[in-house]
């Protein structure tokens, strides 16, 4: 007898859309039949109406556990997550305390988070100033790729020179281990900031102009020139412009091995959100013009943006407050890994009458793939772990704090009303969320590392 039958539901995977039925037992896919076969389960979910896809993988969630609690933790990440869809998470090394930068602080990390995620989970590694000889440990250890900042970033985490890159790269190619990159050029930004303080100039427009797409597209092109050289494999991390997407799009015609992810918030929001509403709307890089986000969208259809992540970076209410803070004080960062599956739906199918084959390449195999956890993640198929979400694609939905389960109930996506609600979310055949209530338990989800462990 099965543990679990879905039956009659319209499955939706990267090549085709089609009506079947999916056999679980023991964690896993073990059939998917477009007949009418009839199976013995000890439990049945009748999904017809509804749109069935792979379960999403978030690669790119600060859930600040250990060390920055107040913000959020992963017993309030990993429900959210469960409740919209997302049933792995990639974990940041950063707003970790300390930060995820050697094999050791991997060891008690998994060990404080063993029992508090309701989904599967796997661990981003840093790589920081001064960490050169512990990246093979961290690799070792199970991490699914290394974060640099190019970039200005928190105290917690260091930015790092192309000196480093380039021998981090070197080191990393025979491990096959992928470095991701915020890029955006350290030195235009500080310069821009320090001048903005000096004349007064604290309005949000300041802000953006701070960081212009010129020093996204010098960070970018500085990766590639160094992957270009030592063949290693990058990722560009929260990719926010058409023409940043071009230059990652040239170098994978040219064989480079880079692939790109973009977020939800910089395909449905634009600049005059944060001119207009404010701190709500902070993140680095940061959102940009009305035309540029509409072109950004054609790179995600051509499969130049493989990945479609949250960057769910929470904080407390006081740390995005414009009467404690000026523009550049403010927290920059916006809670999302709740919402992307459901505004990325509405986006696709709805809005841009788009086949839902592109939230499973986006949402789910496109990270699974890159990160190394395809096909255990990522796809619907036998042998593939059984992570699923169901989505009622008519069902209205309309975001509002009360029903995000963050520890701070406080999203730019707040307000924000569409149809295809996530009804439920399994892992690993493992029903964890449903009709709005978390049902899974803290400590089901699995640590999941490069080996497939």
């Amino acid at each position: 007898m099965l543990d679990l039958l879905i039956k009659n539901a319209c499955i939706v995977d990267i090549d085709r859309v089609y009506e079947g039925n999916i056999a679980i037992d023991d964690g896993k896919i073990i059939a998917i039949t477009s007949q009418k076969v009839e199976y013995e389960a000890k439990r049945v979910i009748d999904a017809k109406g509804k749109k069935v896809f792979p379960g999403g993988v978030d690669c790119h969630a600060h859930l600040n556990d250990p060390g920055f609690e107040w913000r959020e933790d992963f017993k309030h990440g990993s429900k959210s997550a469960a409740a919209g869809g997302i049933t792995t998470i990639i974990d940041m090394p950063l707003q970790n305390q300390p930060a995820l930068t050697n094999k050791e602080i991997f060891k008690d990390k998994a060990e404080a988070l063993s029992k508090s995620s309701v989904v599967d989970y796997a661990f981003w590694g840093g790589l920081v100033d001064n960490n050169l000889e512990d990246l093979k440990g961290l690799y070792e250890a199970g991490v699914v790729g290394l974060k640099a900042f190019l970039g200005p970033v928190s105290p917690d985490y260091s930015t790092v020179n192309l000196g480093i890159v380039r021998e981090a790269m070197e080191t990393v190619l025979p491990l096959n281990l992928l470095i991701g990159f915020h890029c955006e050029d350290y030195c235009i930004i500080k310069n821009a900031e320090a001048k903005a303080i000096r004349e007064g100039r604290l309005r949000p427009i300041d802000f953006l102009k701070s960081r212009p797409v010129v020093a996204e597209l010098i960070a970018v092109n500085n990766v590639i020139d160094l992957a270009r050289e030592t063949g290693a494999r990058v990722h560009i991390c929260h990719v926010s412009h058409p023409i940043v997407a071009e230059e990652i799009k040239k170098a994978q015609s040219e064989g480079i091995k880079i692939t790109a992810e973009t977020c939800s918030h910089y395909l449905v929001f634009s600049e005059d959100d944060v001119i207009e509403k404010g701190m709500i709307y902070k993140c680095a890089p940061p959102l940009r013009k009305d035309e540029d986000r509409e072109k950004l969208w054609q790179y995600v259809k051509d499969g130049t943006i493989s990945c479609v992540a949250s960057d769910h970076s929470p904080c407390a209410p006081e740390e995005k407050s414009e009467k404690l803070h000026n523009v550049f004080e403010a927290w920059g960062g916006i809670s999302g890994i709740q919402s992307t599956f459901e505004v990325m739906f509405n986006e696709v199918v709805h809005k841009r009458k788009l086949s839902p084959k592109l939230l499973a390449k986006v949402l789910a195999y496109g990270p699974a793939k890159t990160f190394g956890l395809y096909p255990q993640k990522g796809v619907l198929s036998v042998g593939s772990d059984a992570d699923i979400v169901i989505v009622d694609p008519e069902k209205n939905w309309e975001i509002t704090s009360e029903s995000l389960f963050y520890k701070n109930k406080i999203s730019a996506f707040i307000g924000l009303q569409g149809k295809g609600k996530v009804e439920k979310t399994i892992v690993r055949g493992e029903i964890v969320f449903s009709a709005g209530k978390i049902i899974g338990d803290y400590g089901y989800g699995n640590l999941i590392k490069n080996n497939g462990e």
